[in-house]
């Protein structure tokens, strides 16, 4: 057996891994649970791998009573290789999911009980002899939703039907509860129980999803006591990482397992918990001594990844969190760049300025591009296309080209080629000019010949006056469509067509967001701007939704990464840019009120969610917002605005000291939210005296005085009060 000090000196000299006394700590705990709370690239899966081996080759415990429990097979597959790599003489180590630990259990209690099950995750199995609508998933749920609704459920609805289900699983709710969970799907609550009903129709031959392995494996473990102790006894030691982004369910396995031994490590970092939409429960790390109240929890805040410039600033920004650890980012490692913040006139320039910046790299893998949603990445995925840039995208969603107006506009240009096609118009004639009813679209059909849908329509179908001459406005407008390029084709179909005036009906009736239908709308004009013909556009979207898909053969390879920054979550590159930090991306609406409301979680998850985009970065950190989006004026991200504050201290308590944030008194009538600083809003400052916003720059916020115009700090204004509304 080797002492201690032998083994970190040994591991020096071959791998020249070298532990700081905080990981040396966690290394050396052996006895009793341990909560590690790791820092963005503070060595964590080195501490990890390390921690095992100390186990083994200086306590002696056998590797395969360790248990190692990991968020992903991607991640369960780096440690096992990690560990190889590090201790290539000892036996492997058992690193596995959560829901493959599951599974065990749930097959072992099967198996005692005399029971089948099916698991209906996945593709079908062409072998299986279950009726096609129940042997998967997403087939069983589109089946219900039909029952309980009478029209198919859309691509949208049925992610979110999982994930409410999902949600309600891990959170081990009562049906009871269930109406406590948020749902915009019609009848959710209905179709929930209708599947659970018939996944247990036949209690001999149980049909589960992957989160029915969670609950099930949780269930065994509560009344088999047999199974129970078969599973506690495989084991000495347990561990699990990531664990800010477990789940009650989770927890509640892992805690029965341990409960004998109490040898439990426990990897996870609270400032990093970005999944409780997916039923993560952060606060069981806050309240980790409420279940092992003899626990240590040890810290590992040095910072091995990025520079002071970045690590100062995310770290002074995740300390606004409240409901966390006080933990000290810090590293050693040499001043590195400052964190550059773009304002850019327009939206459009976002996408043009980051494939310059690309463009010019040697090396780009060295890059990324992080956004909230994937619908940001089409403008971007288009300019790297049209600059031959390539890129890997990652946990990539198709939507987009699928969307119903990405049809409709198609649409409108099919028709543009034949007016003849009924058939056509019968898909966008509520969402043009001409108000023509269903009814009166299926006696144009009927008309006889090879006239136009319009003068079918005009000559043969009973309309009222304004009908006739709105679908003779439309007739001329599809006249001036043709031979026309694709984007002033667009500008006819929304203005001239009555598209956008329809979609604005539609938004209010039905509850969509008319600035999300706008953004597709306006990518769609984008990407239409350099192709010459409408049959050039579609092929461009085909394009575009081809290299969408083949982009994950990029992994790996000289490749840009785009992603979400909640799939961003554990990469690290040289260079970040974080682009869309506007007001109501980053933080949401539903963040903001939420937080308005007293729920500050929302809030405070949309903060660290930002946070873990910073810390990607390791050497160069862009924060890009603009100052108009589909001709409106936008607001910047108020996390711009926090950073921007901490990296670039503000004008007034720069340059006047009249200003002390210590004697400035309470104003009841001060602007305290970035939603109420609108462009032309006319304010008063304490200082300054009477002036009107003029805009969002990259210094903060544009206010023109008597005196000139100024650039002051918007936090400072509205933490400190230095604004009112002019009266």
């Amino acid at each position: 057996m080797i002492v201690k000090e032998d083994f970190f000196l040994r591991k020096y000299n071959e791998l020249n891994v070298s532990l700081n006394k905080v990981q040396k700590q966690a290394v050396q705990h052996t006895k009793g649970a341990l909560l590690l709370l790791a820092s963005p690239g503070s060595g964590k899966t080195t501490t990890i791998i390390m921690r095992i081996g100390y186990l083994v080759e200086v306590k002696g415990i056998l590797p395969e009573r360790i248990k190692g429990v990991t968020f992903s097979k991607a991640s369960a597959e780096d440690m096992k290789s990690r560990f190889a790599r590090f201790f290539p003489d000892l036996p492997p180590v058992d690193f596995s999911t959560i829901h493959s630990l599951a599974f065990s259990i749930v097959r072992d209690y099967c198996y005692q009980q005399g029971i089948t099950y099916t698991l209906i995750e996945g593709s079908i199995d062409p072998s299986s002899d279950l009726d096609p609508a129940y042997a998967n998933k997403k087939m069983l749920l589109r089946t219900l939703f039909q029952k309980h609704n009478k029209e198919a459920i859309t691509d949208d609805q049925l992610e979110e039907l999982t994930g409410y289900i999902s949600f309600i699983k891990n959170k081990l709710l009562k049906r009871s509860n269930w109406s406590s969970v948020p749902c915009d799907v019609p009848n959710a609550e209905e179709i929930f129980a209708d599947y659970e009903d018939s996944k247990a129709k036949n209690p001999n031959r149980l049909l589960l999803d992957y989160d029915d392995m969670l609950t099930l494996a949780n269930e065994a473990l509560t009344v088999n006591e047999r199974l129970l102790k078969k599973y506690q006894q495989k084991y000495d030691y347990m561990l699990t990482d990531e664990s800010q982004d477990t789940s009650l369910v989770q927890h509640a396995i892992i805690e029965k397992l341990v409960k004998e031994h109490g040898n439990l490590c426990v990897v996870a970092d609270d400032d990093q918990s970005i999944y409780t939409w997916r039923a993560a429960e952060p606060q069981y790390l806050i309240d980790f001594k409420k279940v092992y109240p003899k626990a240590e929890i040890l810290m590992m805040e040095q910072n091995y990844r990025s520079t002071p410039q970045i690590v100062d600033a995310a770290n002074q920004f995740i300390k606004r969190n409240k409901n966390r650890y006080d933990k000290n980012m810090y590293t050693e490692n040499k001043n590195g760049e400052k964190i550059v913040i773009k304002v850019f006139p327009d939206y459009e320039d976002q996408s043009r300025y980051i494939g310059q910046q690309l463009a010019a790299l040697t090396n780009y893998s060295d890059a990324a591009v992080l956004y909230r949603t994937n619908s940001s990445a089409i403008l971007l995925m288009n300019e790297l296309d049209r600059a031959d840039i390539p890129f890997y995208m990652k946990d990539s969603d198709h939507r987009f080209f699928s969307h119903w107006i990405v049809e409709d506009i198609l649409n409108f240009m099919r028709l543009s080629f034949n007016d003849k096609r009924a058939d056509i118009f019968e898909q966008i004639h509520m969402k043009c000019k001409g108000y023509i009813t269903k009814q009166q679209m299926i006696q144009a059909k009927q008309v006889p010949g090879k006239d136009s849908i319009f003068d079918k329509l005009i000559n043969h179908v009973q309309l009222k006056d304004y009908q006739i001459k709105q679908v003779k406005s439309l007739k001329q407008t599809f006249n001036l469509m043709k031979n026309e390029a694709p984007y002033p084709v667009i500008k006819l179909i929304r203005e001239r067509g009555g598209y956008d005036k329809a979609l604005e009906n539609m938004s209010q009736r039905l509850g969509f967001s008319m600035d999300y239908l706008k953004d597709v709308l306006m990518t769609l004009e984008e990407i239409a701007r350099k192709e010459e013909t409408m049959k050039g556009f579609a092929a461009r979207l085909k394009h575009l939704e081809s290299l969408l898909k083949t982009s994950k053969f990029n992994k790996n390879k000289q490749a840009v990464t785009l992603s979400t920054l909640h799939s961003s979550k554990g990469l690290e590159f040289k260079k970040v840019y974080l682009m869309d930090l506007i007001a109501d991306v980053i933080p949401s609406k539903s963040d903001l009120k939420e937080s308005d409301e007293g729920n500050r979680e929302p809030l405070e998850e949309a903060a660290r969610l930002f946070y873990v985009g910073m810390t990607r970065a390791e050497e160069h950190l862009e924060l890009l917002s603009y100052r108009m989006r589909n001709g409106k004026a936008t607001k910047p991200s108020m996390f711009l605005l926090n950073v921007n504050h901490i990296i670039n201290p503000p004008e007034e308590m720069q340059k006047d000291t009249s200003i002390d944030a210590r004697a400035v008194p309470h104003n009841p009538n001060a602007l305290t939210k970035v939603s109420e600083l609108e462009v032309g809003k006319i304010v008063k400052h304490r200082v300054f005296g009477t002036g009107e916003i003029l805009g969002f720059a990259e210094e903060g916020l544009e206010i023109r005085f008597s005196k000139g115009t100024k650039k002051l700090s918007i936090e400072m204004c509205l933490t400190m009060g230095l604004l009112e509304p002019e009266n």
